[in-house]
């Protein structure tokens, strides 16, 4: 084989390692990358079918429901201008509380209630992701004067103190 033969073929071999190397690197990158929504734009469909998403908002108060078990959590997540109820399994973050900002990673059932696998609480009073807050004022400044939920909110008489 000629030196410039040699040459062409150990540069096809790095073409070709570089072209599965990004490959693996953007695939694995597709898999865990996890897109944020709120509740306005999970009502209006705009969140992905089947797949992990993030939603934002705030905690609506007198929602919180602790199941018997001691562990299962139901609370409403809300933009002021709709709502989305969300179920987790697991021990909440000290910081959650009502009336408070929240991040929650998991998907949307059929049911229309987003099972959340992590639940994360805002650090201070006045720390909120900068994409949530952006959605809580635009929501607030187009809010029609109703809210809306996607799934039937908790009654007064079934919410656990």
């Amino acid at each position: 084989m000629k030196p410039r033969h040699k040459r062409m073929a150990i540069i096809g071999v790095g073409v070709a390692a570089l072209g599965v190397t990004t490959a693996l690197v953007l695939g694995a990158f597709q898999k865990n990358l996890v897109f944020f929504y709120t509740p306005t734009q999970i009502v209006a469909n705009e969140a992905p079918q089947g797949r992990t998403f993030r939603i934002g908002g705030m905690v609506t108060p007198g929602s919180v429901q602790r199941q018997a078990d001691g562990v299962t959590v139901r609370f409403v997540v809300t933009d002021t201008a709709k709502s989305i109820n969300v179920a987790y399994r697991g021990v909440l973050p000290d910081l959650f509380k009502e009336g408070k900002g929240v991040v929650a990673q998991g998907r949307l059932e059929a049911d229309g209630v987003f099972r959340a696998s992590e639940v994360l609480a805002k650090h201070d009073e006045n720390y909120m992701p900068p994409e949530a807050a952006e959605a809580i004022k635009k929501a607030h400044n187009n809010k029609p004067g109703s809210t809306a939920t996607l799934a039937a909110q908790p009654s007064s008489e079934s919410v656990n103190k």
